[in-house]
């Protein structure tokens, strides 16, 4: 379960494919390298096949918000929509809504695992258990 500080509307998670981190610190930089390459450059991949594979796992039990109506977007844990777009190349960095990280995190930690995938909690700099 994440930590997060209340005034956070989101908490986020980062995902990646590779080796596990030997510790928190070398997560810590790989995950800054992957978020300045994939996220701050601007610069998009397509999604790669797992991290793809992997998007399909989480909604597969929680919805995507945009699938949703107006009347149903609690029903998400995501804070935005569509949750591939999020993705980029072997990385993604997502976020739940404060009201849906409790039912969602663990899953979504699980299913990077049985992935093969890193999982990162950006909040707390450590790998997510």
């Amino acid at each position: 379960m994440p930590r997060w500080r209340p005034s956070h509307m989101s908490i986020d998670l980062a995902v990646w494919e590779g080796p596990r981190p030997a510790s928190d610190a070398d997560a810590l930089k790989q995950f800054e390298s992957l978020y300045a390459r994939y996220v701050e450059s601007g610069s998009r991949a397509a999604p790669s096949e797992r991290i793809s594979a992997y998007v399909a796992a989480l909604l597969a039990r929680y919805p995507d918000l945009t699938e949703l109506d107006d009347d149903s977007v609690d029903d998400s844990p995501w804070s935005d929509g569509p949750l591939i777009g999020n993705a980029s190349g072997p990385f993604i960095y997502f976020g739940f809504v404060v009201s849906g990280v409790e039912k969602a995190w663990s899953f979504a930690v699980k299913t990077a695992r049985e992935h093969g995938l890193v999982c990162f909690d950006p909040q707390t700099e450590t790998l997510a258990e």
